[in-house]
């Protein structure tokens, strides 16, 4: 028995040491092959520049630059450091003080703190600082406040409060100009002397030394100042907040050196104060532009890293570098707040949620989610436009409308948008008229005087179905009558132009995607981000452990690396509602071993949902692709999507995962109809073994079958108030296309062809 319990003792204490090194090293457990206990940058992709961060308790706070979008300054909040979300917006466009609202002005900076009873935000407006305090990080903020100083308080500044509750502004203005000073926390204003620390600078050693942040460990200030736009981080420290130069001392640069070769983010800086956690881990938040090599995507602006920071036994911090490969997360409990990308909206919602944001005051004047129920309208001005827009995010993704829209002059458009931070790069698919109605796809750049356009007449009318393809620097434009079936848009279309470093940083703000309205009111059904019915490619992975790239071209997926498993995640998948769910899903695999792939939800193990598991047999080769498909659980709304290995190294490669509808009912209701009848058109048997029924109540009817390669098999046109037998005798077993028409009514169906059944 004391033998027993000693050997209990015994693990406890080596589980206890092992979860210590991990804290300590980063080493990575085995476990995390089948548990997310890992994370890959950006956690916070798009532009996300100059960010500041708060604890309070279990909860983070992070605030930053938001420039000309607007609504102005969003907080965002954070249980793990990892996942993130917006929680209230500080600065309505309707303020009625001053803001510069030309691409790059707007709001900089936005400084945390907490004193004197409430919770405060520092930020610049044309290099004046202002403040907005409130009782709840959530809002009400109050409006903002100019702080008086007898010097210029800068743009670039943050908020450090020290152990005493004393809060001190830690100013930034131009290259050379380094000052702090002490905040009465009953007022917010600037109070006792001005320490002057221009001497940091005076020599350009530290570039601008841009963005002081400040932490305070083992009796020692640190003071961290960023380098340019380019990158750079330096760290100073002193045993007391003085001016007195000899009291400070000179750490050198704050990041490790880059190792990693495949790394993208190569400049970080403007970091974060630093934040200690329980388990004794400290972390920090970085920006950096995204470019390697020729491969750029400086366009998205700076987007959002984490590090880890490591103090040496001589009290030096040092920043973990970038790296393209999994790391361990912090030691915190999760809040079930998904990955921070776009957010799908039905806009049900009186109000509109917190991710959206628009690119000038004007815009934020011109929409309404009450004129129309269920429906977003955008309002533009009659010889101008309107947008709505999120933060780009992922490189692989759709974007996906239904929109009402009678287009009935030239430069009438409405439809998806994606554009750089003064709308001279953009590309749009849309329902437009230019000598007619017309559905279109362009990439436009005024920049180089270029535009490439895709126009098709719109048979459809004025209600349709829009689609935007992002496949790594290519985009694609398609339509649909249904959501079901879609028709491309003319041929992919380089979007290199606009993800690209851009002029002036792309006025700070990165590329931004929505919807548009031109010259005409249009109305927006729902704005959907990586639509789960719309194949998506394994690559354009959030999150990943245990699993690798395999393969090139179209052929390449992703694959495990050892027996023990592996998993990646695609973020923000969604996967419809009401009606409109998915009844099974379907990966494109190639194996010579086999294995199972798991489908799960939100999380892997006991904080996710496994949705299906499909077994994945020998296709014949790493080049040979097959389609497995399962069941899956019923599920709808938006998710954070995680597919899951088994099976020995290399067991399968999986190139794309797609989700499929159950069979659409085969009777079309027209609530437009002037017939008395319900039906507009019925369509029977299915499965069809001989022979197809189709009745409508529609005087002129065409109608065209195809296999899912798009080829015609049958076509034809029939009246209505009869019944049209089709002979479908001799056609192979199989999913069909059917499509019928009538006038600018167009609706689609998906048949199931069988043999027939022998008694």
């Amino acid at each position: 028995m004391k033998k027993h319990l000693f050997t209990i003792i015994l693990w406890i204490l080596i589980a206890v040491v092992a979860q210590k090194i991990w804290a300590q090293t980063g080493n990575i457990p085995d476990e995390a092959y089948q548990k997310v206990l890992t994370y890959v940058d950006p956690v916070l992709s798009g532009a996300h520049p100059d960010m500041t961060l708060m604890r309070l308790g279990d909860n983070f706070y992070m605030a930053g630059s938001s420039f000309h979008l607007t609504p102005y300054l969003p907080i965002y909040h954070s249980t793990d450091l990892v996942h993130w979300q917006i929680i209230s917006r500080v600065v309505a466009p309707g303020w009625t003080g001053y803001i510069n609202d030309t691409p790059s002005g707007g709001i900089w900076q936005g400084g945390l703190a907490e004193f004197g009873g409430f919770y405060w935000v520092y930020y610049s407006i044309n290099s004046q600082q202002y403040f907005s305090k409130a009782t709840s990080m959530q809002g009400p903020w109050s409006a903002p406040t100019r702080v008086t100083a007898t010097t210029v308080t800068g743009y670039d500044n943050s908020v450090f409060v020290d152990d005493n509750g004393t809060p001190y502004m830690l100013m930034k203005n131009g290259k050379f100009i380094n000052r702090i000073q002490a905040i009465d926390p009953r007022t917010g204003q600037l109070t006792g002397p001005l320490l002057n620390l221009d001497w940091i600078n005076v020599t350009e050693k530290y570039s601008w030394a841009e963005g002081p942040k400040m932490c305070k460990r083992n009796g020692w200030y640190y003071y961290f100042i960023a380098g340019n736009v380019g990158g750079g981080q330096w760290v100073l420290r002193t045993p007391e907040i003085t001016e007195d130069k000899s009291q400070w001392e000179e750490m050198g640069q704050f990041f490790a050196s880059i190792t990693d070769a495949s790394a993208s983010f190569r400049g970080p800086n403007h970091l974060t104060q630093p934040i200690e956690l329980n388990d004794g881990t400290w972390w920090a938040l970085s920006h950096s532009f995204q470019s390697l090599g020729s491969d750029s995507w400086e366009g998205k602006g700076r987007q959002g890293l984490l590090h880890r920071v490591i103090w040496d036994d001589k009290g030096k911090p040092t920043g973990t570098a970038p790296t393209s490969k999994p790391q361990l997360k912090p030691n915190l409990p999760k809040s079930g707040i998904p990955w921070s990308l776009p957010r799908s909206d039905y806009f049900d919602d009186s109000s509109l949620k917190l991710t959206w944001h628009f690119l000038n005051r004007t815009a934020a004047s011109r929409y309404s989610l009450t004129e129309r129920s269920g429906w977003l309208t955008l309002n533009p001005p009659a010889a101008g436009k309107t947008h709505l827009l999120h933060k780009e995010g992922g490189y692989y993704f759709t974007l996906t409308t239904k929109v009402d829209f009678d287009a009935t002059a030239n430069g009438h458009e409405a439809g998806l948008y994606l554009t750089n931070g003064n709308e001279s790069v953009t590309s749009r698919v849309y329902s437009g008229f230019n000598n007619g109605k017309k559905i279109g796809f362009t990439f436009s750049d005024t920049q180089s005087s270029q535009e490439t356009k895709f126009e098709i007449d719109n048979t459809l009318g004025n209600v349709l179905w829009l689609k935007v393809e992002r496949d790594y620097h290519n985009i694609k434009g398609y339509y649909s009558s249904n959501g079901i079936e879609w028709i491309q848009i003319g041929n992919q279309i380089s979007s290199l132009n606009l993800d690209k470093a851009q002029p002036n940083y792309n006025w700070w703000v990165g590329t931004s995607n929505g919807l548009l309205a031109s010259g005409k009111k249009a109305q927006f059904d729902h704005y959907l981000y990586r639509d789960g019915f719309f194949g998506m490619r394994a690559l354009g992975h959030n999150n990943f452990f245990g699993v690798e790239p395999r393969g090139s071209g179209v052929n390449r997926g992703m694959s495990n690396t050892t027996s023990k498993g592996g998993w990646l995640m695609l973020a923000g998948v969604e996967l419809g509602r009401g009606e409109r769910v998915p009844a099974s899903v379907t990966v494109d695999a190639a194996s010579t071993l086999g294995g199972v792939l798991e489908i799960w939800i939100d999380d892997l193990e006991e904080d996710g949902t496994k949705i299906a598991e499909i077994a994945i047999s020998n296709t014949g080769g790493a080049n040979s692709w097959k389609s497995f498909s399962a069941e899956v659980l019923k599920v709808s709304g938006q998710h954070d999507l995680f597919l899951r290995w088994s099976g020995p190294p290399n067991a399968f490669i999986i190139r794309s995962i797609k989700f499929n509808l159950d069979n659409p009912t085969l009777s079309y209701r027209d609530e437009t109809s002037p017939f008395q009848t319900p039906y507009v058109w019925k369509v029977y048997p299915n499965p069809v073994q001989q022979s197809l029924t189709i009745e409508s109540d529609y005087p002129d009817n065409n109608y065209q079958i195809y296999n899912l390669q798009r080829v015609l098999i049958k076509s034809g046109r029939f009246a209505g108030s009869t019944e049209q037998k089709i002979d479908l005798e001799g056609l192979p077993p199989g999913i069909y296309i059917l499509e019928l028409v009538s006038g600018n009514k167009r609706e689609v169906f998906k048949l199931s062809k069988i043999n027939q059944v022998v008694n």
